[in-house]
């Protein structure tokens, strides 16, 4: 028998707020354990919260982005469970009115993911397990989160993937999240089941719990996919419980039996009041959003003719994006910059977090008159790439590395000679090139260029040299 896969992603964004959702403490990655926490983190009794107003913006932000409704009137709920990472006793969390609901994310088959809600939530306290021991670190608790749960919509661990890769992209492009997996600040649990080919029915999922990498959540759902089916086909049941997926074996294992929203026995949270919004109030923070990585795409594709793939690698890092937004103002052909930036800069960056930061020193404008110098034929590509590996080093303008001889270029006249002095001082390439060898060619290319220090233009001389050689 074939089976389909059914999977829905409840994905955690940490938000880049200042401040924690219900406290002034510091919200901050990286700090001294418990130096970033109040009798409000703690739990301790008496306290009150008080909602983080930008909080609420950031999430109407991405619920717009997301094309989700805004909710005009949401309220906070308290799940309730017992864990050592909760000192209330209790998350402050949203259930019965999440402050926007009904979106999607559309994949590049056009397919979309609907998006069920986006709630607003505190984030637990994080344990840290030494030598038998358990320590609990209270500075991530009360950072701020929103949760966006899909439907049952997703079919395959490739989409699923690229979900959460395009809903990274929205929120980083939104500036609400940095979205850094290695850090937390985004992380998915993923629920996964099975039913017969093109039934309705939907089979009994489990949930893999807190999965950071989405190398390694494609490979637990490709793994509970073949686990259910074993199962069945060996006239097992599926059971519903919560697991973990262990990477050194490439398997999951059960934490505990799944929890339903009736286990956490929500309700309202009588210290926070009701979350009420104005219309206009949702269409000033609607003027704020940056255009999203979707529209970039096929901006840069239909309107600057610029590979798919390529674009694919300028609109993944927004920093990247803007950058090259700046960039290219005033210029015939973009494609030189998109080149510069994918080639030799993307080369000096080694890693995926610093292509995200994207600190070089050659600014926009530095990188717009160089590309200015090209098209106005003063300078060839073969010096401008010279020069721009020292613009990278010194953060210094291209005319600090070229000089005005560089930019007067060649004239025929000296050109052909150089060329006729090459053919003569290099019989043996001649013959070679004569006898079919095209790689000959470019032994008399070398020796040109090099004589013009790289002024030339090497398809010029080329043809040239074709056009000499008899």
């Amino acid at each position: 028998m074939k089976y389909d896969l059914v999977v829905g992603l409840e994905t955690h964004v940490e938000l880049n707020t200042k401040t924690k959702i219900f406290c002034n403490c510091a919200n901050k990655f990286g700090s001294e354990p418990n130096t970033n926490c109040c009798p409000i983190c703690i739990g301790l009794p008496g306290t009150l919260p008080k909602l983080n107003r930008q909080v609420v913006n950031f999430a109407i932000k991405a619920a717009l982005a997301l094309n989700c409704e805004v909710s005009l009137v949401s309220k906070m709920d308290r799940k309730n469970y017992v864990y050592p990472d909760l000192p209330k006793a209790y998350q402050i969390s949203q259930f019965y009115e999440p402050i926007c609901k009904n979106g999607y994310i559309e994949l590049d088959s056009g397919k979309k993911i609907r998006i069920n809600h986006i709630h607003m939530e505190e984030d637990a306290a994080k344990l840290v397990y030494k030598s038998g021991d358990t320590y609990v670190d209270y500075n991530r608790g009360g950072v701020p989160l929103l949760e966006v749960v899909t439907e049952p919509d997703i079919s395959s661990s490739e989409e699923a993937a690229e979900y959460l890769e395009k809903l990274q992209m929205i929120m980083r492009y939104i500036g609400v999240s940095d979205c850094r997996m290695q850090e937390g600040s985004i992380k998915c649990d993923v629920n996964v089941s099975v039913k017969p080919e093109g039934s309705e029915k939907l089979g009994t999922r489990t949930e893999i719990k807190n999965m950071n990498s989405i190398t390694f959540m494609v490979k637990a759902i490709d793994y509970e996919r073949e686990r259910h089916i074993e199962l069945i086909e060996n006239g097992g049941k599926v059971e519903q419980q919560t697991l973990r997926y262990l990477p050194e074996t490439n398997s999951t294992e059960s934490m505990r039996s799944k929890e339903d929203a009736q286990d956490y026995r929500y309700f309202r949270d009588p210290d926070l009041v009701d979350i009420v919004l104005r219309k206009d109030q949702i269409e000033e923070i609607r003027n704020t959003l940056p255009e999203l990585p979707d529209v970039r795409l096929k901006k840069y594709v239909n309107e600057f003719g610029i590979a798919e793939k390529e674009a694919m690698l300028l609109v993944k890092y927004k920093n990247v994006s803007d950058y090259f937004e700046k960039s290219i103002k005033g210029l015939k052909n973009a494609k030189t910059v998109s080149n510069f930036i994918i080639g030799q800069i993307f080369r000096s960056l080694e890693t995926e977090a610093e292509k995200e930061e994207f600190k070089i020193l050659t600014t926009p404008s530095q990188m717009n008159e160089l590309v200015k110098l090209i098209e106005s034929g003063k300078l060839n590509m073969n010096l401008a790439k010279k020069a721009l590996i020292k613009m990278l080093e010194s953060g210094k303008p291209v005319t600090e590395f070229v000089s005005e001889s560089d930019m007067q270029g060649i004239s025929p006249e000296e050109m052909k000679k150089l060329c006729e002095e090459a053919i003569k001082s290099n019989e043996n390439a001649v013959k070679d090139y004569l006898s079919g060898k095209e790689k000959a060619l470019k032994a008399l290319l070398g020796c040109v260029m090099k004589q013009t220090r790289g002024r030339g233009n090497a398809q010029e001389i080329e043809s040239m040299l074709k056009g000499l050689i008899r």
